[in-house]
């Protein structure tokens, strides 16, 4: 529950190597991250954009809530989907009528793969030097 002095919701988004800190409270649906609006940190892509929104969109609550994130690490799709599992997170703390929704949706289960690491003798992870005969 909030407290008088922070009115928010907190949730921890983490995929691949991103981390997101997410405080959703209500508003007026409007994203930022690490201080800048969504459109312009996500300028480059409209899909990762739509990403953010898939919490609000399945449970039909766009525009209610104003959100704002901190997040480090990895690359925009990654940052996408952790932010997307904080914001999950953080609306279930707000109302656990939620949590079955977004359950069967997807969005509370976060994606465990990481990036698989190298192995000493060969090209990559699992790549192997060419063979030959002669």
């Amino acid at each position: 529950m909030p407290t008088s002095k922070n009115d928010y919701f907190y949730g921890l988004g983490r995929r691949k190597s991103s981390t997101a800190r997410v405080r959703v409270k209500g508003g007026n649906g409007e994203i930022v991250i690490n201080n800048k609006p969504a459109e312009e940190y996500f300028s480059q892509s409209k899909y990762l954009l739509n990403k953010l929104a898939q919490p609000f969109t399945s449970l039909e609550h766009e525009n209610k809530y104003s959100i704002s994130v901190k997040v480090a690490g990895g690359g925009p799709d990654g940052q996408a989907e952790a932010i997307r599992l904080g914001i999950s997170k953080a609306l279930v703390l707000l109302n656990e009528e939620f949590k079955g929704t977004l359950k069967r949706a997807g969005m509370l289960s976060g994606d465990s793969r990481e990036k698989e690491r190298k192995k000493f003798g060969l090209k990559g992870a699992r790549k192997q030097r060419q063979f030959t005969k002669r």
